[in-house]
């Protein structure tokens, strides 16, 4: 579809592997602008999940006392909530973020570098806020002017925005979702004020050691573990991140378990007592490593899946595109479709290591009769006088005899457009069949596996026997169509009548019909299957109804006991409001 793929991301480099065999793209690790001063600490482990979390609180507690700030990265919500409990009973202040409002809470996200702060997130809350040591001045200033009723609420009035003020004189900015505009004066005066403090404790948080990333468990990917991390440090500030890990932690429990409680054994670990090596956390990557790869080759096994079906949705839509943008289809139809069809038939019936007098003369002008409506009798064919080539050119020659007797009599221009509609409407027929089919396929095609085959194999030869078959009915159904059309006689019906001009003139020719024919009605049934499709399609989202439109009352509301608006004395409920729900 594109020419080029590109993309810039902070944690690609974990997924270079996949980005190389999957999409044939090379990444490049950009230097960061200024040295990278976090400091990374080796991962702490313990023996249950309990005496870690006692422990993650502690450490919180601890940190919080002399007013750094940390950022605590959970993999749920439950276990940020089970963390939270243990922070309250410390009388630790913090706030809990579990991306449920993610505009709310990249604004406090943004202000977890503020001093004294402690923030308790999910991976996926606030992500993408850059984070300021010392507190984000636009986000404190936005606050207090809103809560002063300094800024004002914009209007939406008919879908457009309704500004309180000169513009020019005004700026506009975003608070928790809802848009909001300031005098100008007021949001510098404000935003000065803010950014003085927030300067201030940025000193004083770096004297601090920076942000503290305090990550409760590694997740199976490390790209994540990467992203918690780069939230301290950036941009030359200090920080530094440390993960606490128990041996019931996911990760650990399947992949490392064995390994890691092994060592532990060894090294003589005891309740409560964590053990803190460069070692482990080694193991640990390399648990994830093995995870990446599983997972990185169950999407690389879906995509080689994916890929079977996309050559066969190219082949079809190719097809489709052309029917749709009017290409002639004639020579398609007689030379390759009907053409295909006799060799088809001659092999079935009149095979090429079969003497003449064996051949099934009566079943090939049964089929003939069929799928064409031609019977070699009565159009002078004798199969018993005749070669195979001779018998198969006869037959060609007299179908296309046939058609082109059919197109003259229907037209040039109507024949095209119902050699389109016909092959359209049985296409997409047989293309929707065949995608539940393949769906049926997919589903059990793993049990092959048991049989000593490779599924991806096996997946690919009945797809392709599949799709050959589907072609093969849409074009002898598409044949059988077009060959069977018959022009529908309507003289004996009304004459349409002239329409006249709506300034009252002349009336003018009736409009230039096309001719009816036996397929009109299946035409007319794929366009409404179409329009009904397209219809779904739209309302596709909405559970099943359209976007309520506002109404906006004209005057004011009159009460249902109230004189009626029209003057004629009587009360509203009696009069023009009598059609109206109580």
């Amino acid at each position: 579809m594109y020419k080029k793929l590109a993309g810039m991301t902070g944690t690609a480099e974990t997924e270079a592997a996949e980005f190389d065999k999957i999409y044939k793209l090379e990444v490049v690790v950009i230097p960061t602008n200024r040295d990278l001063l976090r400091k990374e600490n080796a991962d702490v482990v313990y023996r249950t999940e309990k005496e870690k979390y006692f422990a993650v609180a502690d450490e919180i507690q601890k940190i919080s006392v002399d007013g750094r700030p940390v950022l605590v990265g959970t993999t749920s919500i439950e276990k940020s909530e089970r963390l939270s409990e243990l922070l309250k009973k410390k009388g630790v202040k913090h706030v809990v973020l579990n991306a449920k409002y993610h505009e709310r809470e990249a604004e406090i996200v943004a202000q977890a570098g503020k001093k004294g702060s402690v923030t308790i997130a999910t991976n996926m809350a606030g992500r993408g806020t850059d984070i300021l040591l010392g507190g984000n001045p636009e986000f404190s200033a936005r606050q207090e002017l809103v809560k002063k009723g300094i800024a004002q609420q914009l209007r939406a009035a008919g879908g457009e925005v309704v500004l309180q003020q000169d513009s020019s004189e005004a700026i506009v900015f975003y608070y928790n979702g809802i848009e909001y505009q300031c005098p100008s004066d007021k949001w510098t005066e404000t935003f000065a004020k803010y950014k003085a403090d927030t300067d201030a404790d940025h000193e004083k948080v770096i004297e601090l050691s920076g942000l503290h990333i305090l990550g409760t468990e590694r997740h199976e990917a490390r790209r994540i573990d990467n992203q918690l991390r780069g939230r301290a440090g950036r941009q030359g500030d200090p920080g530094s991140s440390r993960f606490y890990l128990s041996l019931e932690d996911d990760l650990m429990r399947i992949f490392a378990r064995a390994w890691v409680s092994g060592l532990l054994q060894k090294l003589g670990m005891e309740e409560g007592v964590p053990i803190e090596s460069r070692l482990i956390s080694r193991r640990i990557e390399a648990a994830q490593k093995a995870v990446e790869a599983q997972n990185f080759e169950s999407r690389k096994h879906v995509l080689e899946y994916d890929d079977v079906m996309n050559k066969q949705r190219v082949a079809v839509y190719g097809l489709r595109r052309e029917l749709l943008s009017g290409l002639d289809q004639k020579e398609l139809i007689l030379e390759d479709y009907v053409g295909g069809m006799v060799a088809d038939a001659l092999d079935r019936f009149a095979p090429r290591n079969v003497h003449g007098d064996q051949w099934d003369t009566d079943g090939l002008n049964k089929f003939l009769v069929e799928q064409f409506g031609l019977d070699m009798a009565k159009q002078g064919i004798d199969a018993n006088q005749l070669n195979r080539q001779e018998l198969g050119d006869a037959i060609f020659d007299k179908l296309k005899e046939l058609y082109d007797a059919k197109e003259k009599q229907l037209g040039a221009d109507a024949m095209r457009y119902h050699e389109r509609m016909i092959v359209l409407s049985v296409l997409d027929t047989q293309w929707k069949d065949h995608l539940l089919s393949m769906d049926h396929l997919k589903e059990g095609i793993g049990l092959r596996g048991y049989g000593q085959h490779d599924p991806l194999v096996e997946y690919k030869r009945e797809s392709f026997d599949m799709f050959e078959a589907m072609m093969q009915r849409s074009q002898e159904d598409a044949v059988r169509y077009l060959f069977h059309m018959q022009l529908v006689d309507t003289s004996a019906g009304p004459a349409p009548a002239a329409a006249t001009s709506e300034n009252g003139g002349e009336p003018q020719a009736p409009p230039r019909r096309r001719a009816s024919t036996s397929m009109d009605d299946l035409e007319a049934q794929f366009q409404r299957r179409k329009k009904k499709e397209l219809e779904q399609a739209r309302m596709a989202g909405t559970n099943g109804s359209t976007t309520p439109q506002q109404v906006v009352r004209g005057g004011e509301k009159v009460g249902r006991n109230d004189p009626c608006p029209c003057g004629s004395g009587k009360k509203y409920k009696k009069c023009h409001g009598a059609g109206t729900a109580a």
